[in-house]
């Protein structure tokens, strides 16, 4: 992946936006990997990478504002971990991969402009086999993918009222996190190689996820930011379902 400012830029302000909800930012790191013509074969293990140390970052800060529900968190993982892992091990055709995120690129374009954060309101007991249910298909595609998750969590959990914002942005972190990590170690299984730049990525990602994920546990993201970032996506999804770049 050649390296150039703008990319490096890019990447602080995504990682700062996705931490300051909960969210590790792999959608957002391969939307821009995608707008940069980046391999299929390097953009899942990078994204994945990237978002263990931002995920990380968002959930000890949301953690710390007491945000955590261990109940809540814990069916969505312990169905998503394997399936994830198993996500990790299947190669995918370059194409039919491109078509895959496009698609699923639209999901964190929905969450960054349907849903604002509000007041923490009253929430519904989750119901625990509908929680394994969706866990499992969210961890497969993340670890096919090369995305944590949790962009697609936390607007069911939001939809079903099991959560609030902060609450739910707490439970995604820790979610992204083990996701990731399996779905890493499902493809290193197979093999696969990361830039020579990669720690330069991962040192500006965790810049950004630690500015990102402290300003989101304290007060409200700027809706604005979002709105450019829903137009990254956005874009992003356009390059990968009808350019074929």
């Amino acid at each position: 992946m050649e390296l150039t400012i703008l990319f490096l830029v890019l990447l602080l302000c995504v990682a700062f936006l996705y931490a300051s909800v909960g969210h590790g930012g792999a959608s957002g790191y391969l939307a821009l990997m995608a707008i940069f013509s980046v391999a299929p074969e390097v953009m899942k293990p990078t994204a994945l990478l990237l978002n263990l140390f931002v995920s990380v970052v968002a959930f000890v800060q949301f953690y710390r504002g007491g945000h955590f529900n261990t109940k809540l968190f814990l069916p969505f993982a312990l169905a998503s971990i394997p399936f994830s892992f198993i996500g990790g091990l299947i190669v995918v055709d370059g194409q039919v991969y491109k078509h895959i995120l496009g698609l699923l690129l639209l999901v964190p374009i929905v969450r960054f402009l349907a849903f604002r954060n509000g007041e923490e309101g009253e929430s519904k007991a989750p119901n625990i086999g509908l929680a394994l249910f969706i866990g499992s298909i969210i961890g497969f595609l993340s670890g096919l993918i090369g995305i944590g998750g949790g962009i697609l969590l936390s607007p069911v959990i939001l939809l079903l009222g099991w959560a609030g914002q902060k609450q739910t942005a707490s439970v995604s972190a820790l979610f992204i996190f083990v996701n990731s990590l399996a779905g890493l170690g499902g493809q290193l299984v197979k093999g696969v190689q990361f830039s020579t730049d990669m720690y330069l990525y991962v040192a500006v990602a965790f810049a950004g996820g630690l500015g990102g994920a402290y300003y989101g546990s304290m007060r409200l993201p700027q809706q604005s930011l979002k709105r450019i970032l829903a137009l990254v996506l956005l874009l992003a999804s356009y390059k990968l379902l009808f350019t074929g770049a």
